[in-house]
């Protein structure tokens, strides 16, 4: 059973019981991540994820990481584009401990200056890390490329240069913008009363400063180009991507499903062409990018410089062929089980319960009955998913991101068609 509170400062509480569960996963969702960023503070959303672990008035980054050890419990946090998580999963004896924690992250960092050059240096190793790991960095020059000029575009974790430059008062002035009541989600699923958790959480974070000072984003516009980055590699890593469709689109569940078909498994299209029968790769998938108010299908592939060309054409043979032919029956009817196969297995897990009432909440402003998902899943047709085959495989759309040992001149843009 799904039940939601709103807190007297705005926080939105979404919760479900799991019975015959034994754990509870609690996430604290800050609606803001970093297509909220002005360029010139990229990565603040990220700096200031780091720095609400490395202490508090009451706990030193240690005692946070010993209380929570203690208890056999995982505590951690991510950044991505549009917003920001820090999730506890403990017993359900240990809730109130998971709450205590998650609140004084929170509410309570010192955000102390020689923690702050220590996590600025961790951090930028982080970004050395991903420019010497090709097969990361090619997905984040897809995106700047594809989003150009739009906040969209610009990398989660910040560039060296904008990490260099964030200031304490910066992160102070950050989290108490963007960390208010208005813009965050508790969501908890698993052995929980709802009640209870509402009572604590109303305890715990009734300090907080309730409303918004989030500004509204404006959609991007999808850029079509070709870009290579010439690097000494055994490999060349490829990033072809188009337009797709935003979160809460009505044609969500045909999106899912041609991801699916085209690259989302062993037996997808793109697995079977350009691995198995051609053995042009180890590695080759696809996958969706959804946002607010926009979307992204990319294919992603790595192979060797002379199979780069014949690789690149396959690719564009299959969205072609998405495009201009009816998928089987058989082949759709697969495609719908492992989705909803794979969503029900989900479901046994606390923290991708979790995970979707925060999702649910965000995108959809509810969240949908699991029959109604699935009857979703259901309803795509073979001429409803080749009609949205052909509104987002369009050449204007098309761009392609490699990284390793080529030249751009041997791919000139025209040949980056679909006919």
């Amino acid at each position: 059973m799904i039940q939601k509170t709103v807190l007297d400062n705005g926080i939105r509480v979404i919760s479900e019981k799991m019975p015959g569960a034994h754990s509870t996963t609690i996430g604290v969702w800050v609606l803001n991540g970093s297509r909220h960023e002005n360029p010139e503070q990229n990565g603040i959303s990220h700096f200031a994820e780091h720095m609400l672990f490395k202490g508090t008035e009451r706990r030193s980054a240690r005692d946070i990481a010993l209380e929570i050890d203690s208890v056999g419990g995982v505590l951690n946090a991510f950044t991505s584009r549009e917003h920001c998580c820090f999730y506890a999963k403990v017993l359900a004896e240990k809730t109130p401990l998971a709450i205590d924690i998650l609140s004084d992250v929170i509410l309570n960092s010192v955000f102390n200056l020689d923690e702050i050059e220590k996590e600025r240096r961790v951090i930028l190793q982080e970004i050395h890390m991903l420019e010497d790991s090709p097969e990361e960095t090619v997905h984040d020059q897809f995106s700047e490329a594809f989003w150009s000029g739009h906040p969209l575009g610009m990398p989660v974790q910040g560039s060296l240069e904008t990490v260099r430059n964030l200031s304490r008062e910066m992160l102070l002035e950050h989290v108490n913008d963007c960390y208010r009541g208005g813009d965050l989600l508790v969501c908890a699923a698993g052995a929980l009363d709802h009640d209870d958790l509402v009572a604590k959480l109303s305890i715990a974070f009734g300090d907080l400063a309730g409303g918004s000072l989030s500004a509204p984003c404006s959609p991007p516009k999808a850029h079509r180009g070709i870009e290579v980055v010439e690097k000494d590699l055994e490999q060349v890593q490829i990033c072809l991507g188009t337009l797709a469709l935003p979160q809460n689109h009505p044609q969500r569940f045909e999106a899912y499903l041609l991801n699916t078909i085209l690259g989302g498994s062993m037996s997808c299209r793109l697995f079977q062409s350009i691995r198995e029968e051609q053995g042009l790769a180890y590695s080759i998938y696809s996958y969706l990018s959804n946002y607010v108010d926009t979307g992204s299908l990319v294919v992603y592939c790595a192979t060797g410089p002379e199979n780069v060309p014949l690789a690149i054409s396959l690719i564009l043979d299959e969205l072609r062929r998405i495009k201009n032919e009816p998928v089987p029956m058989a082949e759709l009817q697969s495609a719908k089980d492992q989705l909803k196969g794979s969503l029900l297995l989900s479901l046994e897990s606390t923290d991708s319960r979790m995970t979707r009432l925060a999702k649910n909440e965000m995108y959809f402003g509810h969240n949908p009955m699991l029959d109604e998902v699935l009857a979703g899943f259901d309803s795509v047709t073979q001429e409803g998913l080749r009609s949205l085959a052909n509104t987002i495989m369009q050449d204007d759309y098309l761009n392609l991101q490699m990284i390793g040992d080529i030249e751009k001149h041997e791919f000139p843009l025209l040949d980056l068609t679909l006919g």
